[in-house]
This record gives C-alpha cells, sequence and structure tokens, in this order.
C-alpha cells in the first residue's frame, strides 16, 4: 500500500470521519426501519389486490437493500467534496444502487406476471382466454426484463468515463465492426421482434394445438427465442420463434378449444345405412367425449367395390375428440361383425365363363 492511500486511511480515522460513519450508520438503520414499516404496510393494503399483492411481495427483498442504499448516498453527497476517498465511495455506491434499481426491476416485472398469471388459471374447462393472457403476460415480460436489464446495464457504463469514450469512438469509427456485430445479432433482435408480434397478434398461445409440419403437439413453453411443443408422444419440439411469422401451420385451437373430427368406414353397397346411423348416434349419446353438437353419417365416396362413409363427430377438446373417434370406430365395426357380417367389403369377380367351361366338360 502506497503513503497516499496510508494518509487517506489515517484522514477517515480522525474525528470527521467517524461522524460521518456514525450519520451514515444512522441513516441504514432509519432506513431500514421505514422499509419494514413500509413493507408491512404495503403488503396489508394490497392483500386483496392480487397482482399489486404479488408484485409488492417480489419487490419487498430489493427495497430493503435500496432504502439504505439511497440514504448512503444521500450522506456521501452532504460529505465535503475534499474528503479523502469520497469520489471513489460515491462512484462504488451509485453503482450498486443502480445494480439494485436493476433487480428491483426485474423483480417488479416477474411479480406482476405472478399476480396476473394467478387471476387466470389454466385448469378450467374453457381456457381459452386464459391462454391468450398468460402468453401476453409472459412475452411482455420477458421483453419488460430485457429493456430492464439491458438499460441497467447501459446506465452502469455510463457512469465510467472511459466506458463512455470508448463507445462514442466505436460508434463513430468502426462501421466494419458495427455491421458485422449487427448481421452476427440479427437472430436475437428477429427472435425478440417475433416474440413481440406474437405477444401482440397472437397466432399461437401457451396449451393451444398446433400441427407443425406433420407434427401434432400443444404449446408447452413460449421463451424469448423459440416455442417447446409438446407431440403426442411426449417428445419436444423446438422451433424457433421467427419461423411462427415465416411459415404456415395449423392451430386447431386459435378461436376455441372445440374441433370436428371424422370416422371413415368402408362397406358394401348392399349396407343398409339407417341402422349404422342409429348405431354412431348412440354411440355418440353414452360417450362421456361428445359435446352435443355434431354426429352425422354420410357417404362420401363411391368406388368400384365399395363406398366409404364418413361420420363427423365434435368434442371440446382434441384429445377428447380423438378418443370418440376411436370409440365410434370400434362401435361401429363391432356392429357390422355382429348385425352385418355379410355386407363388409367383398371382393367381387365374373365367373361365368369358368362355369360354363365345367359344365360343358362335365357333360362330355
Amino acid at each position: 500500500m502506497t503513503f497516499p492511500e496510508l494518509g487517506a486511511l489515517a484522514a477517515w480515522a480522525n474525528d470527521s470521519s467517524l461522524r460521518l460513519v456514525l450519520v451514515a450508520l444512522l441513516a441504514v438503520l432509519l432506513a431500514l426501519l421505514v422499509h419494514g414499516v413500509g413493507a408491512a404496510l404495503v403488503l396489508r393494503l394490497t392483500r386483496t389486490m392480487p397482482v399489486a399483492f404479488a408484485a409488492a411481495g417480489q419487490c419487498k427483498a430489493p427495497t430493503r437493500v435500496l432504502l439504505p442504499l439511497i440514504a448512503l448516498q444521500a450522506v456521501w453527497q452532504i460529505a465535503p467534496d475534499d474528503f479523502p476517498l469520497i469520489d471513489a465511495v460515491r462512484h462504488g455506491n451509485g453503482l450498486l444502487l443502480l445494480m439494485v434499481l436493476t433487480w428491483l426491476g426485474l423483480r417488479g416485472v416477474r411479480g406482476v406476471v405472478q399476480g396476473v398469471v394467478g387471476l387466470h388459471p389454466l385448469d378450467v374447462e374453457d381456457n381459452l382466454n386464459a391462454r391468450r393472457i398468460h402468453t401476453q403476460t409472459h412475452m411482455l415480460a420477458r421483453i419488460a426484463m430485457f429493456t430492464v436489464l439491458l438499460a441497467g446495464l447501459a446506465l452502469m457504463l455510463m457512469t465510467f468515463p472511459g466506458a463512455r469514450q470508448f463507445g462514442a469512438g466505436l460508434l463513430a469509427s468502426a462501421g466494419v465492426v458495427g455491421l458485422v456485430a449487427g448481421i452476427a445479432a440479427r437472430p436475437i433482435f428477429s427472435n425478440l421482434i417475433a416474440g413481440l408480434q406474437i405477444a401482440l397478434a397472437q397466432p399461437i398461445r401457451l396449451d393451444d394445438v398446433l400441427v407443425v409440419q406433420g407434427d401434432f403437439g400443444r404449446v408447452e413453453e413460449i421463451t424469448g427465442t423459440y416455442v417447446v411443443l409438446k407431440l403426442w408422444d411426449e417428445r419436444r419440439l423446438i422451433i424457433p420463434l421467427q419461423w411462427f411469422i415465416e411459415n404456415p401451420f395449423h392451430n386447431w385451437t386459435r378461436k376455441s378449444a372445440g374441433i370436428i373430427g371424422t370416422v371413415f368406414l368402408w362397406v358394401d353397397y348392399r349396407m343398409p345405412l339407417e341402422p349404422l346411423r342409429r348405431q354412431a348416434q348412440r354411440v355418440c349419446d353414452d360417450a362421456p367425449e361428445w359435446d352435443r353438437r355434431l354426429c352425422k353419417l354420410q357417404v362420401v365416396d363411391a368406388g368400384e367395390r365399395s363406398m366409404q362413409l364418413r361420420v363427423l363427430v365434435s368434442s371440446a377438446s382434441s384429445g377428447q375428440n380423438w378418443d370418440l373417434r376411436c370409440r365410434v370406430r370400434e362401435a361401429l365395426v363391432d356392429f357390422m361383425q355382429r348385425e352385418y357380417p355379410q355386407h363388409l367389403p367383398l371382393m367381387r369377380a365374373e365367373l361365368a365363363e369358368t362355369v360354363i367351361s365345367e359344365k360343358q366338360a362335365v357333360a362330355q
């Protein structure tokens, strides 16, 4: 340690320095007291407001550090400018203050998200509005947290004169480097913009049922850069956000979770249709997956050997509709095997010439 530094430390040990430290300690204690009373009062007043209560709970820890730092900064500002090491102390306290303010902003956004999500649970029968709000809240929260973090880092860098000069020189003279950095960061910013578009326009939402390039699954998570699609066989498909802005896909739950499914059967032309219609209706009436909207049997194709029947059935969700389609298909096949086995698809052939030849051979 050099002699000037030893002199500065010795100056902090004199009476005026001790008085300043004592004032700082009293300011910290007073700030902690104000925080304790204020936090209890705010939590009590916001108990009936879920969003404000969640935000206040998340902000409690950062404010416990923030208020003492503000009090200390006030003490350091009223200290004489010629006080030893006062500039370094002010700068260090300012950096800590900016760090805690950034922390406070991140925790505040998280608290608002918790409050809004808690008001709209997903475990209800009709969760379309809840999924819309969850998607918007999470996407906007990620953008807000990224902005708060970026602003906090920028403000902390601006407290260093050398960093300000470096940034100004970089912007003024390093055009090629800036261009390369911009090209390299394009996927990040494109996904950020795509996330904002998804949050506002909402082509997809949490828990939506999608078909992406032949893969059927449910939206399990939407992050700031990608979407996690949980497929029917428990696999996860990871898709960048930008892909959903640039490519078409199927969203089975865009307006509502209700869906209409199809069951196809091939039967012989001699099969009477009314018994099958009545059987399909009985199966739907007894099925808990049917939502009482649609159950219709139609002939949709007539081939050279058999005709194709289509049964349309509706359900409140895609999962229930899959189970209902399997139930109707099994019941109709079982009904035909039991009641009309002779009318299942048959292979026909013309045997007239062969029979005549056999008769002539027998007669000779």
